[in-house]
């Protein structure tokens, strides 16, 4: 059995280097237009400053008392933010995930004791739909669910050093737990498939009965699992211990029971089928970043005709040779079975899958003798800049947009209380709705609160010490505001897509008790006047 390794030739150091450099050259490019980063970069700046008084963050904010599946990116950018500004900070986490994921698949496939080079071309499946949408947290666990089944295959096959993988595989775990629980729940059944289809290296010379046997040799890794799944019992418990309250109709909540039939919604068969590939890409509106989705698979088709042809190294007995095929079928499964929501609890939950699926797809290439190896390792980093690229341009010419709202907040007051009537969500350079939650941009540089927030949703680390700002139904829906119960709260307003003196429930007021106080890119800062 080959030992374990991850000596680079200076061929792999410069490909994965110019890939990866490329891979993550958007980042830096200029504004990043996700939809929930707004919501992100604000409670992670209340949690950074929950101790300011000169912001509304320590009298409207506490910690949330329970464990929670956000911990991983708040605390972890909130950590980062005393050392660089918040923004920089996100970048910096952003580039470590982005960076990450195709690093960690990497790790997975040298513990499979197959090639690294695939990995490569899972680049660019560090982006698209779910990360257009902000779906952070879920993104970032994906480098550590990789590096989560590489731990464990080590943890059964490497015995000199069994202790060691099993305590990082131990920590990993409840890392993963505490970024997304949907990569939880994968690895919930991933791990017990590889553990059925793993060998011991003391298999071979077998002395005691079968049960003690594979306790002796598969005890450090079952033991690896307990602290994730204990702390998994501690969330479950704080989670679904409390009443849920059920408004059928209503959104962000249950409408009924979680798993009965009123509170599950599906996409239909054809809906999944369809959508399988677009997702990966999914983020400009010109498509341009689906070519890097393309790319990645033909170079991974042209892998399994390379195997064929020039022929494929020996791999450890037929079960261990298709333990990543098997790991992709689960994730292909869990896209193709699961809800698209479970109305209350999660959201969007089916389609995040195809990252995960993708990524494990492009591994499946088969193990080349190493002159094709190295033939297609020189090919894939193409894919480096083909997926940075359009990006990169989309990211900067997105920065005058971002930078427009930003500039808002010079005309909002301190601490303010911000309403956002986003009549406008788009851009004209992504697919996705990234001007939903600007109100979060201005209500964050100026120390303030926001009429909608994560921090009423359980998954958050933050919460509200009392009731929270009153608003209307849905963010998606600003023309159902009602000025006496939910409006009235608040003294600032930012407005796109129409003037706000044409604004329902607004309109009346701007001129006499507010004003409009500045405006750029199409966006309206409305502010209470100064009493006499």
């Amino acid at each position: 059995m080959r030992p374990f390794h991850l000596r680079l030739s200076r061929l792999e150091l410069l490909v994965w280097s110019f890939a990866l450099a490329c891979g993550v050259a958007p980042l830096w490019a200029g504004g990043l237009p996700l939809v929930d980063l707004p919501q992100h970069l604000h409670l992670i700046s209340v949690l950074h400053r929950l101790g300011d008084p000169t912001t509304l963050f320590p009298e409207t904010f506490g910690i949330r008392p329970v464990v929670t599946p956000y911990l991983g990116v708040y605390y972890c950018v909130s950590l980062l933010n005393w050392l660089v500004p918040l923004q920089t900070a996100m970048r910096l986490f952003l580039t470590a995930y982005v960076a990450g994921l195709p690093l960690a698949l990497a790790f997975l496939l040298r513990s499979l004791k197959r090639p690294a080079w695939p990995a490569l071309l899972a680049i660019p499946f560090a982006y698209g739909d779910s990360f257009a949408w902000g779906f952070l947290n879920y993104c970032s666990a994906l480098p550590l669910t990789f590096l989560s089944l590489g731990l464990f295959v080590r943890t059964l096959e490497d015995a000199a050093r069994r202790r060691t993988w099993a305590i990082a595989q131990a920590v990993t775990l409840c890392g993963v737990l505490l970024f997304h629980v949907q990569a939880f729940a994968y690895l919930a059944a991933a791990l017990p498939l590889l553990l059925l289809s793993t060998r011991a290296p003391e298999d071979a010379a077998r002395t005691l009965p079968w049960a003690a046997h594979l306790w002796q040799t598969r005890r450090a890794a079952l033991l690896s699992v307990v602290p994730g799944v204990a702390l998994f019992a501690v969330w479950v418990g704080s989670r679904f211990g409390e009443p849920q309250e059920i408004a059928y109709g209503q959104p962000w909540k249950a409408w009924g029971p979680m798993l009965s039939p009123q509170n599950l919604a599906w996409h239909s068969a054809q809906d999944n089928q369809h959508n399988l590939v677009p997702l990966l890409g999914n983020l400009l509106t010109d498509g341009a970043d689906m070519r890097a989705v393309y790319l990645a698979f033909g170079l991974a088709a042209l892998g399994v005709v390379a195997a064929l042809v020039l022929g494929r190294e020996a791999l450890e007995g037929r079960v261990a040779r298709f333990r990543i095929v098997a790991l992709c079928a689960l994730a292909l499964a869990l896209y193709f079975l699961l809800p698209a929501d479970i109305y209350g609890y999660v959201y969007y939950l089916n389609w995040r899958f195809t990252h995960l699926f993708a990524a494990l797809a492009v591994a499946c290439v088969p193990a080349l003798e190493a002159r094709g190896r190295r033939a297609l390792l020189v090919l894939a980093v193409v894919v480096g800049p083909a997926t940075g690229a359009p990006l990169a341009r989309a990211f900067a010419a997105y920065e005058t947009e971002a930078a427009a709202v930003e500039s808002l907040a010079a005309y909002a007051p301190a601490k303010p209380k911000v309403m956002g009537l986003v009549y406008r969500t788009q851009s004209p350079l992504v697919t996705h709705p990234v001007h939903l939650h600007e109100a979060a941009t201005v209500a964050r540089l100026n120390g303030g609160l926001t009429n909608f927030s994560f921090a009423t949703t359980p998954h958050s680390p933050l919460m509200y010490r009392g009731e929270a700002p009153p608003t209307f139904p849905s963010e998606w829906h600003p023309e159902t505001m009602d000025w006496e119960t939910q409006g009235r709260f608040y003294d600032t307003f930012v407005v796109s897509g129409a003037h706000p003196s044409q604004v329902p429930a607004l309109g009346p007021h701007v001129g006499r008790d507010y004003e409009v106080a500045g405006e750029a890119g199409g966006f309206y800062l409305v502010r209470r006047r100064a009493g006499p």
